[in-house]
């Protein structure tokens, strides 16, 4: 190893772990020990131009072990990203540009919100499919516009993690030869030595999921790094994982303990990694100027290849304009956006469960929207998400817009998340609606990223009937309307679930769930796209303020609809308001909100067959809510609506009740 080397990679050991050390909190064990494979990946290999962090043909990075976010900081540091040293000095601080893990959006360079251990190696496969679809679709002879890699930096945790087992699985059916993994191998968790929870020889389980699989015995050794990558890069068929065997706390005298994992080294103890470091310099957070000159040279030649790239990508535009102004679309959001005024998207006849209507417009999209993919976990017959004609992509195949990902409901959401931080294409992913619960953790970080992640969730209530409570979702809706900058649209109707799928499809600041029926629906003459404000008037009183407004989403709109028949018939004036999405709803301006439900009306229902949970602060202290707040059985949908009480009876009974 040369001196810049060396000087470099202890700069990115010691701005770490005093940036933990000036926090008091944080974890230094990570960056001490992986600063030579980062830096080796990044000065030597790394495709990336520090002055646009966002060039579209640039290599990914994922640091999955987000706890050593401060690897990544000083690496974006020193190669002239953007962050200073001030930047540095304010780790873990309030508003501060470095926080405790990393934040895609928050802060330069970071290309996907790590820390939940395993969802960045999963995240990680979805960019790679991206990538190797785009480059199926855009490269041509000579002009390799997309030709990147995906390079990931995870640790023993994130090999413990299932999602981890599942993304590399599946990566290894899909042969992603482009994703590149570098597993920092320290054998220590925050208990202590992995041996007590962890002793499978992770390198037989990769090889058995079909991946290349490299060693690296010493982590300290950049050449043996360096010629695992270019072996890694030469393997065309296979991802690969390179092994890298190192020592966490490296240099401190914590080097190999649990005690290097999550809390500062202490003053004392980092002056002694000072001194084992031979690092003489007294300022803190100093960089020798050595390595700012050697990195503005490497920050040069980043410059240069993207120069190259866009001369390439000009040429490209002249030779094939067709495509490059297709490039152009599937990079902006306006495929998606005509389809508000094309009648027949809006377009639907007869009774028809909300899957099925969701099938018929996610074949509608996909011949508006050329760059939609997307698939379910094992359940395209069932969730109705099967684009015909489009192809299936495969390690054969990269072409094909119906995605496979197995029974890996966690998994498929991270890659999700994946292929729509990556750019380029619109993605939805596709499972059972209870199943959500194994997606929930990807959906989360599908919000706190703003990524417009189409999710399609089927078989949505008590409806599943015979499937019993396992498959029963009930407290499901509650939990994703909790989650900010969730949009959740349950449709009453083909017109509402058209609605729902424009919304999704045309959001850009965040994800959206549609959460649809198995059981066949009524389609209401009166419903409309007023659907896209969340909740409208489908069936008006006669009233300027109403003796009762009735509320519902999805299958139990048809409850409403019909009670309010009844009512009228007995000189109740009712308002019927069909909500399919109370998020939207609740952005929508005050005087829209007070003329769909009047403060006025206090004598309020709603009716959803799930939890309760929510729907207190639409009906007030006055009004009344039927859902169930159980878990249902296992027999036919319609014995269980009227034995939990999901009928027009019951509504008409409640409302009698409390209209007096």
């Amino acid at each position: 190893m040369n001196n810049i080397d060396q000087l470099s990679i202890n700069s990115i050991r010691i701005l770490s772990a005093e940036g933990v050390q000036k926090a008091k909190s944080g974890h230094p064990g990570l960056p001490l020990g992986a600063a030579p494979m980062a830096y080796t990946l990044w000065a030597k290999h790394m495709k990336h131009s520090p002055e646009n962090a966002k060039w579209y043909d640039r290599d990914r990075f994922v640091l999955s072990a987000g706890h050593g976010s401060m690897l990544l900081y000083s690496l974006l540091h020193l190669f002239g990203y953007g962050l200073t040293v001030d930047d540095l000095m304010n780790f873990r601080q309030l508003g501060s540009k470095t926080p405790g893990h990393p934040e895609y959006g928050h802060t330069i360079g970071v290309e996907t919100t790590t820390g939940p251990l395993g969802q960045g190696f999963a995240t990680a496969v979805g960019m790679a499919v991206a990538e190797s679809y785009l480059a199926e679709k855009f490269n041509r002879p000579g002009f390799k516009i997309v030709d990147h890699y995906t390079y990931v930096l995870s640790g023993d945790g994130d090999m413990m993690e299932g999602i981890t087992s599942e993304a590399a699985s599946l990566a290894g059916t899909l042969a992603l030869d482009k994703l590149i993994v570098l597993y920092d191998s320290n054998k220590i968790s925050i208990e202590g030595n992995t041996d007590i929870a962890f002793r499978e020889s992770v390198e037989d389980r990769y090889k058995a999921y079909g991946w290349q699989v490299l060693v690296v015995e010493d982590g300290n050794d950049v050449e043996a790094i360096s010629e695992a990558i270019k072996n890694a890069k030469a393997e065309n068929k296979k991802p690969s994982l390179i092994v890298v065997k190192t020592q966490i706390g490296y240099g401190s005298p914590k080097v190999g303990t649990a005690g290097a994992h999550g809390e500062p080294l202490g003053i004392e103890n980092l002056q002694k990694t000072r001194e084992f470091l031979k690092w003489t310099y007294g300022e803190e957070f100093h960089v020798p100027d050595e390595v700012r000159e050697y990195m503005n040279t490497l920050k040069s030649e980043g410059k240069k290849e993207e120069a190259a790239w866009d001369k390439l990508f000009n040429e490209y535009k002249k030779q094939y304009p067709d495509l490059a102004a297709e490039w152009e679309l599937w990079h902006s959001n306006k495929s998606a956006e005509q389809l508000l005024n094309n009648e027949d998207f809006w377009k639907f006849s007869g009774k028809a469960a909300t899957r099925n209507s969701s099938f018929e417009v996610i074949n509608r999209l996909a011949n508006a929207v050329p760059n939609l993919i997307g698939g379910s976990a094992d359940l395209a017959p069932s969730n109705k998400t099967y684009m015909k004609d489009k192809g299936d992509y495969s390690a054969e195949d990269r072409s094909g817009r119906n995605l496979h990902f197995g029974v890996r409901e966690f998994a498929m959401s991270a890659i999700g998340n994946g292929i729509a931080v990556h750019g380029g294409l619109k993605i939805f992913v596709a499972t059972f609606f209870v199943f959500s619960d194994y997606a929930k953790a990807a959906m989360r970080l599908s919000a706190l990223m703003k990524l417009p992640v189409v999710y399609v969730l089927t078989h949505d209530s008590i409806g599943v009937g015979e499937d019993g409570p396992t498959h029963q979702p009930i407290e499901q809706l509650a939990a994703l309307r909790s989650i900010p900058n969730f949009h959740v649209f349950r449709p009453a109707d083909s017109k509402e679930t058209a609605a729902a799928w424009y919304s999704a499809a045309t959001r850009e600041d965040g994800p959206t769930a549609l959460v649809l029926t198995r059981q066949d629906l009524p389609l209401y003459e009166e419903s409309s796209n007023e659907a896209l404000k969340g909740a409208y008037v489908l069936r008006d009183s006669e009233k300027e303020i109403p003796d009762l407004i009735l509320m519902a989403t999805g299958s139990e709109v048809e409850l409403i609809y019909e009670a309010s028949k009844i009512l009228k018939e007995k000189g109740i004036d009712t308002r019927v308001v069909s909500m399919p999405s109370l998020e939207v709803f609740d952005k929508q301006s005050k005087e829209y909100k007070e003329l769909i439900l009047p403060n006025a009306c206090r004598n309020r229902i709603a009716v959803e067959a799930l939890t309760s949970f929510g729907w207190h602060k639409y009906v007030g202290l006055d009004g009344d809510i039927i859902s169930l707040d159980h878990f249902g059985e296992s027999a036919p949908a319609d014995k269980l609506f009227k034995k939990f009480g999901f009928t027009v009876e019951n509504v008409v009974e409640k409302a009698l009740s409390l209209v007096k």
